[in-house]
């Protein structure tokens, strides 16, 4: 299973947004996430992150740029950060939760 951040914005105006805002453009983008159940995910300020197939949250990260580029965009910026751990499961929570152990 992996853990992937994705953060997928448009450059530059998209008709609608207002001002520099981006926030339009990704709740298109997590419109797609949520029409799913096969990845789970958390959104965060900076970034979504998704848990699952690495082949579907592909699937899924190109659907979702494709969906800020419906909403107008003509040129749209994704970063994709992926944690493969192949030794032992691994959750959003669980990495987050060893964090919180260590500072007890």
């Amino acid at each position: 299973m992996a853990i992937v951040a994705v953060s997928i914005s448009p450059t530059g105006a998209v008709p609608g947004d207002e001002g520099v805002s981006v926030s339009r453009s990704v709740a298109r983008a997590l419109e797609v996430v949520r029409a799913q159940s096969a990845v789970r995910y958390q959104l965060d300020s900076m970034f979504t992150t998704l848990e699952g197939d690495l082949d579907e949250i592909f699937a899924l990260i190109r659907q979702m740029q494709e969906a800020v580029f419906e909403a107008g965009a003509l040129r749209v910026g994704t970063v994709i950060k992926i944690d493969d751990r192949r030794d032992r499961p691994a959750t959003m929570e669980s990495k987050v939760q060893a964090v919180e152990d260590k500072l007890r």
